[in-house]
């Protein structure tokens, strides 16, 4: 097994403006409507890039695409036909649970995305997977992916005192498996004495079963270009989240919902 560490340091992202913002957003699709397959916002506007194509509005089942000219393609019989990136909502439950189904077809290979957000409006947890295939390949084209994000853990995480250890256990886990391997990911948080936030990302990587001595030698050799592209890695999310934060706007209350109404119907 190979073990990457790093550690970067990035601006804090406050906690009452994201759960305000996560509310403020929920908030707004479940008081949206669908007409003639647009989706409108309470005021009438619709929300650019999102069409229902299929089924009824937030109700289980029902998928959302995007199609460049506005309009949902049809079939050929008059019926809406998804296009090849297109989103299923599985379920929708403002207070307790939403779940999101993207499927995606690019480049020879077919992708299953899900998303699952608990306590939507003051959001307590994040769950992704992803299982990826090549419908005319074989099982070195197939690999899947989990993940969790513990917000609540996250933010606990962070009210620690400065000097305290970090965290037990790390709020973020993440494993991806293919026929050749599996790995591991972690990220843990703590804050520094100057409000910022300390990002720990712990990488693990382990070949399967009787490859496991061939992923060894590999990794031998290549240990020190791997360790290189993981340290850049975590660099260039950490430049991002700078990106992120700098566009956020730092406005509250209703200022922040029409703020988050406009960017979600502007082009």
């Amino acid at each position: 097994m190979a073990r990457f560490e790093h550690t970067v340091t990035v601006a804090a992202l406050d906690r009452h403006w994201f759960e305000e913002a996560a509310g403020h957003a929920v908030d707004l699709f479940d008081a949206s409507r669908e007409q003639d397959g647009a989706i409108l916002l309470p005021d009438g506007r619709p929300i650019h890039g999102l069409r229902l194509v299929k089924g009824r509005h937030l109700q289980s089942g029902a998928r959302y695409g995007e199609d460049p000219e506005g309009k949902a393609r049809e079939d050929g019989k008059g019926a809406p036909e998804a296009a090849p990136e297109s989103a299923v909502l599985r379920e929708w439950r403002p207070s307790r649970t939403v779940e999101v189904e993207s499927l995606v077809a690019e480049e020879g290979m077919s992708l299953r995305v899900g998303v699952r957000l608990r306590e939507p409006r003051t959001p307590k947890a994040l769950e992704v997977s992803l299982d990826g295939h090549n419908p005319e390949g074989g099982s070195l084209y197939r690999f899947s992916g989990r993940a969790k994000a513990d917000l609540h853990a996250w933010w606990a995480a962070l009210d620690r005192p400065s000097s305290a250890p970090a965290a037990a256990r790390a709020p973020v886990v993440g494993t991806a498996k293919h026929r050749l391997g599996k790995a591991r990911l972690t990220v843990t948080p703590r804050p520094a004495e100057d409000g910022t936030w300390q990002i720990s990302v712990v990488l693990s990587v382990r070949g399967r079963w009787l490859l496991r001595p061939v992923a060894a030698v590999g990794l031998l050799f290549a240990r020190r270009p791997v360790e290189r592209g993981f340290r850049e890695g975590v660099d260039s999310a950490a430049e991002e989240w700078a990106e992120l934060l700098a566009e956020l706007p730092s406005l509250h209350g209703e200022a922040l919902r029409a703020e988050i109404a406009d960017a979600l119907t502007t082009p």
